[in-house]
């Protein structure tokens, strides 16, 4: 059950909320955290090392898909939740998804038994790690709207930003490398601008929040 609040963002509600589906919404962002480190010490190790941190990523995905999981049934099964059902569920299969082509990111890399990215690498995982950061603090506060305006905004900045880094990436790609090394690149460049652009459906899913409630 749940209970809108009024313009000036007043909150009223019947009953008491229960925290823990953000709690798990909160830690479901914070494996995208640990996820971008995990993936930025693969990129910087040669080839013969990624093994163990390739088993680490896998980790952080399926924590990923425990949480996903529990807030499942901790929708089927809570009286009451902060925010309507369909939101809530919106949200962890997006940072669900996230967690995934984070994870694929990190087997191509290993798979193709690549020691070397270019500097566009870097960066996209630069984008992934502040809009991780900026998204487990969101998630802590969506049972207050305020101010999350700003996180929604910043976001899509963000996104917008991890797009043009992603032309100009397969742009050097196409002119530099032959045919075969190319299209191995490209499926990573791919999977981490699919990454931000899944980071980006969840602030947006915020900000659908933030309309519907103002």
């Amino acid at each position: 059950m749940y209970f809108s609040r009024k313009r000036n963002h007043v909150k009223l509600r019947l009953f008491p909320q229960e925290p823990a589906g953000l709690n798990l919404l909160t830690q479901m962002a914070q494996q995208i955290v640990l996820a971008s480190g995990t993936l930025a010490e693969i990129l910087g190790l040669p080839a013969a090392e990624h093994e163990k941190l390739v088993e680490d990523m896998h980790n952080h995905e399926a924590r990923s898909a425990e949480l996903h999981f529990a807030i499942l049934t901790h929708m089927r099964t809570s009286f009451v939740n902060p925010l309507p059902r369909e939101d809530m569920y919106a949200l962890s299969r997006y940072l669900n998804e996230a967690m995934e082509k984070m994870d694929a990111a990190a087997e191509l890399v290993a798979l193709y038994k690549l020691e070397r990215l270019p500097k566009r690498a870097a960066e996209q995982l630069e984008i992934i790690s502040r809009q991780a950061e900026l998204t487990v603090d969101a998630m802590r506060r969506l049972d207050n709207l305020d101010d999350l305006e700003d996180y929604w905004i910043e976001i899509l900045r963000l996104a917008k930003r991890a797009e043009r880094t992603h032309r100009v990436w397969v742009a050097d790609m196409i002119g530099d490398m032959k045919w075969a090394q190319y299209s191995r690149h490209r499926d990573i460049a791919n999977q981490l601008v699919e990454v931000t652009k899944d980071m980006r459906r969840v602030a947006t899913q915020v900000g659908s929040i933030i309309v519907k409630e103002s």
